[in-house]
């Protein structure tokens, strides 16, 4: 099931765990597992391609990184097949991803014997990637009346959905804050005008959409199984400098 009305629906180079992801929700859309389940899944799915990683054992390493984005997906759809959306579930993926996220860059970092500094660099900068692609798809879905669990401005804690506790939903948001607010607020500040634009074309958001994390996660795995697990560091560094691109072309050509 899509965030977007059919009519927004564009090429997202970040979502191909979609289809998978879709076929294992329809799978457990009658069974007692929930969404939250789905996501400790793919929280144990990418601690054990951290393991792989760490003994050298790549394929397995990058098999285990593209089923984590497939179940990332996942979750997500089985809320909407379920009709269990939740506030709760959504902070938690994003507090997993973003601590896999460091584990993984910072697994690649003591395995290559790099620079913590470097590694450090490429962290925030794939986070503000993944901020700037969240940052237009979240405006955009607002503006079309698409998924409305996540807000593109993130201050204080929402009202709880049926079936989960106002107090779980604090807590959850307020550690979602420690660890996305500042990156949130960096790419707002550097296009604040983006909310009032009008919806945003499909060639801009599958643009964008290499941000997106599961296309970053690809690159990972791609990465790795071509033993250019060094570089991996260096080049989401370099990677980072396209921020500036697209929101050039967003102010430039998208008003």
């Amino acid at each position: 099931m899509s965030k977007l009305p059919r009519s927004h629906k564009f090429l997202d180079f970040s979502d191909y765990g979609r289809k998978p992801g879709t076929f294992i929700a329809k799978i457990l859309q009658q069974t007692p597992l929930t969404p939250i389940h789905v996501t400790t899944l793919f929280v144990i799915s990418g601690l054990i391609a951290i393991v792989c990683i760490l003994n050298n054992q790549m394929y397995f390493a990058a098999s285990f990184v593209i089923l984590k984005s497939i179940l990332d997906a996942a979750d997500g759809t089985l809320a909407r097949l379920k009709k269990t959306s939740s506030y709760t579930g959504r902070y938690y993926d994003s507090i997993s991803d973003i601590i896999l996220n460091f584990l993984i860059l910072f697994t690649i970092y003591h395995i290559t014997q790099g620079n913590i500094i470097y590694m450090l660099f490429a962290f925030i900068g794939i986070q503000l990637q993944g901020t700037v692609y969240n940052y237009y798809y979240v405006i955009l879905r607002n503006r079309v009346n698409g998924d409305s669990t996540s807000r593109v401005i993130e201050k204080h804690p929402p009202k709880a959905m049926e079936g989960e506790e106002q107090k779980i939903v604090n807590r959850i948001f307020w550690l979602y804050y420690i660890l996305y607010g500042i990156f949130d607020k960096t790419i707002y500040w550097m296009d604040k005008k983006a909310v009032n634009c009008r919806p945003f074309p499909k060639w801009f958001m599958s643009l964008i959409s290499i941000f997106g994390l599961g296309f970053q996660l690809l690159i990972i795995a791609l990465m790795l199984v071509l033993n250019l697990t060094e570089y991996i560091i260096p080049f989401f560094i370099t990677y980072s400098t396209f921020i500036f691109v697209f929101i050039g072309i967003r102010k430039l050509l998208l008003k």
